[in-house]
């Protein structure tokens, strides 16, 4: 049996057996039956794996186990439920880097990484789509749909593990480029501010600052400034859900045209260029640079994506920032 998800028409009434190769090597049991058995409810999963229906090697294991290459897999018959949800359309972006390891795509304002919370289907499966003979291809970490520029996927297991134990390290550097409201004063800013996420009543994941929340911190440097406005270049040095835009934000400088933690009236007053500027229609945060050592060569690696050309377009429009700075 192939390392594919068990197609709906299946509806296997035997036991199939599965070796595991080296994409599959390293995931615990039952994330990899999650994985492949699509439509199957998670507590059917761990029912089984309770039982010992599933055996590795012939002998039972528990949901902790990680696979080995070579590992022979037994998976009991299971009654795949029929997919009903509309298959990704396929597409391919603009290609930053790529090699047998890694995809390294610039990810376009809009666009969702994956599907959920009401969007379909996102770039992980529109690529998937287009690249049917990937055996394997997984987003190393992820952006908000209207932030555009660098994301990562792996394709392979093994240097997904290996970035995401950078990540854990702080090995890789991620640095956004945004553009703030108000008078913006120190060249190089640390903000701290502890982050709580939690879902509003019509359901959307939102993140406040609040005492006993994560441990967040980013480092902001002041690239540019005008009378109302500045550029910021943003360098993470904690990944929290909407780090940058919360951070901001509470410190009374909100991205421009962020329509979830932003200065609202400022951003319809945006939507039309006036005598001393043009116009902006999307929120100004765009990952533009990523560092980080190469899972093959062990080199390190930088990749730049630049700013995208709406974004360009308005900083222009504002012309020539104070003299003062650089």
């Amino acid at each position: 049996m192939p390392n594919d998800p068990i197609p709906p028409s299946s509806a296997p009434i035997q036991a199939q057996f599965v070796t595991i190769g080296e994409e599959d090597a390293g995931q615990r049991i039952d994330n990899y039956l999650l994985r492949i058995c699509k439509g199957v409810p998670k507590s059917h999963i761990y029912r089984i794996l309770r039982s010992g229906e599933v055996r590795v090697n012939k002998g039972r294991i528990d949901q902790l186990y990680r696979l080995v290459e070579g590992d022979l897999v037994r998976i009991p018959p299971i009654r795949v439920a029929e997919k009903t949800a509309p298959s990704a359309p396929g597409a391919e972006f603009a290609i930053l880097f790529e090699d047998a390891h890694l995809l390294v795509i610039d990810k376009p304002c809009g666009t969702a990484v994956h599907g959920g919370s009401g969007v379909s289907y996102g770039v992980i499966e529109q690529l998937r789509a287009s690249r049917p003979d990937a055996k394997f291809l997984e987003l190393v970490h992820r952006l908000d749909r209207e932030t555009s520029g660098v994301l990562m996927l792996a394709k392979k297991r093994s240097a997904l593990t290996n970035l995401h134990e950078q990540m854990r390290d702080g090995v890789t550097d991620k640095r956004y480029l945004t553009m703030v409201g108000g008078d913006w004063k120190n060249a190089r800013q640390h903000i701290k501010l502890p982050l709580h996420k939690y879902t509003t009543a019509e359901g959307e994941r939102r993140v406040a600052v609040q005492a006993g929340g994560m441990e967040s911190h980013t480092v902001f440097s002041l690239l540019r400034k005008w009378p109302q406005f500045a550029l910021l270049e943003a360098e993470l040095k904690t990944g929290r859900t909407h780090q940058i835009r919360v951070h901001l934000a509470s410190s009374g400088f909100p991205i421009l045209g962020d329509d979830k933690y932003g200065d609202f009236a400022l951003n319809r007053v945006l939507l039309k260029a006036d005598s001393s500027r043009g116009s902006l229609k999307r929120m100004f945060l765009h990952a533009h640079q990523i560092t980080f050592i190469h899972p093959d060569s062990g080199k390190s690696q930088t990749i730049n994506a630049p700013l995208p050309p709406e974004c360009e377009r308005f900083l222009v429009s504002l012309g020539k920032p104070l003299p003062s700075l650089r």
